[in-house]
C-alpha cells in the first residue's frame, strides 16, 4: 500500500485530543488514508475510532492501513455532516470528533478528478459519489456573473471577473473538459505579472470551484453544529484549516458557543434562553505548524488547528 498524504499537526492532535478516560470513542470526521487515525490508535491503545469519508476510493486505502487495529476501527462511506446529524440517540456519545479540511495529496494526485491544475484530468472535483454539479458543469453552463462571485467568495480571487469572463469566450469555441485547460484560460486571463507570484494563478479558482462542487463551507457550519450537539460533555472538537473562510467560520463558531448570553448589547434583558456557555476554547490562538513541520512539508504552512471543550453542564 501506498501513502502518498502527509497528516498536518500529527504531534498537535495527539496532545490536543488525548483521552481523559478509559475507552473513549474518537470519530474522525475526514479520514482521508488515515494518517492521523493511524497515528491515535498507535498513542492511545483503548480508544475505538469511527473513521468517516465521502471518497470510498480513499477510503479503502485508509482500511487497509488500519488493518493492525481491527476491532478498534469501523468505517463509514459518508459525508460527515450526514453522519453527525443522523447520529443514533441510543449510541454511546463520542469523546473526541476531529476534522482535518484538508484535501488529501491522494486527490491531486490518483484520483483523476481534476483536482491539479498541473494535470490533464476530467474536470469533475468531486469528493463524493452522490454529487449532481461537477466543475465542468459550472464552468461551461453557469453565467459569467455566477462564475464570478464563486470564484471571487470562495477563492477570494481579486481577478475573478476577468477570469469569469475569459471562461464564458472560450467555451464558445469548445466545452472545457479537463483541468489543464481550465488552468491555461485562468493563466492567461489573469496580468503578466500574476502570473508569476508565489502560488500559480489558477489556485484560487480551482479553490473556489472545488468549494462550490461540494458545497464545503455549508457542511461545516451545519457539521460543527451537530457535532457539538453528540459530543459527551467534557468531550473535545478539534478542527484543522488551510484557508481563511473555512478558519473563520470554525473561530466564529466556537466563539459563539462560548458565550453565556448572544443577545445583542442593545437588548434590555436576556431572551435568547441561552444561561451558560456551551464550549470552552482550548486553543486561545490557533496552533500552526513549527518551522520544522514546514520544512519537511511546505502544504502544511497554511495549516491550523483550533480546539474547543464542551462544557459538561
Amino acid at each position: 500500500m501506498e501513502v502518498v498524504h502527509y497528516s498536518v499537526l500529527k504531534d498537535e492532535v495527539l496532545s490536543y485530543l488525548k483521552p481523559s478516560g478509559a475507552g473513549e470513542l474518537y470519530i474522525d470526521c475526514t479520514t482521508g488514508e488515515g494518517g492521523h487515525s493511524e497515528a491515535l490508535l498507535s498513542t492511545y491503545s483503548d480508544i475505538n475510532l469511527v473513521c468517516l469519508d465521502a471518497d470510498k476510493d480513499i477510503l479503502k486505502v485508509a482500511e487497509e492501513r488500519l488493518k493492525p487495529f481491527k476491532g478498534r476501527v469501523k468505517f463509514c462511506n459518508t459525508w460527515f455532516n450526514h453522519y453527525l446529524a443522523n447520529y443514533p440517540t441510543d449510541s454511546k456519545r463520542p469523546d473526541k470528533i476531529l476534522f482535518d479540511l484538508g484535501i488529501s495529496t491522494y486527490h491531486y494526485e490518483k484520483s483523476g478528478r481534476g483536482f491539479s491544475f498541473r494535470k490533464d484530468e476530467p474536470l469533475s472535483m468531486e469528493l463524493g459519489a452522490d454529487l449532481v454539479v461537477s466543475a465542468a458543469d459550472m464552468v461551461n453552463n453557469y453565467p459569467a456573473e455566477r462564475l464570478a462571485d464563486i470564484i471571487y467568495n470562495y477563492g477570494e480571487e481579486r481577478y475573478s471577473r476577468r477570469i469569469a469572463k475569459a471562461l464564458a469566450e472560450a467555451r464558445e469555441a469548445g466545452a472545457i473538459t479537463t483541468a489543464a485547460q481550465l488552468a491555461d484560460i485562468v493563466y492567461h486571463a489573469v496580468p503578466e505579472a500574476y502570473r508569476h507570484g508565489k502560488i500559480h494563478p489558477a489556485t484560487r479558482t480551482f479553490q473556489a470551484l472545488r468549494i462550490a462542487v461540494n458545497g464545503e463551507l455549508e457542511r461545516l457550519s451545519e457539521a460543527l453544529e451537530n457535532a457539538l450537539k453528540v459530543l459527551a460533555p467534557g468531550g473535545r472538537i478539534g478542527v484543522i484549516t488551510f484557508h481563511s473562510l473555512e478558519d473563520r467560520i470554525v473561530k466564529n463558531f466556537f466563539r459563539d458557543k462560548e458565550k453565556d448570553c448572544i443577545c445583542p448589547d442593545s437588548a434590555p434583558r436576556c431572551t435568547c434562553g441561552r444561561n451558560h456557555r456551551m464550549v470552552n476554547i482550548i486553543t486561545k490562538k490557533p496552533i500552526v505548524p513549527s518551522d520544522k513541520e514546514i520544512k519537511e512539508n511546505a502544504a502544511s504552512r497554511s495549516s491550523k488547528l483550533r480546539v474547543a471543550e464542551k462544557v459538561a453542564v
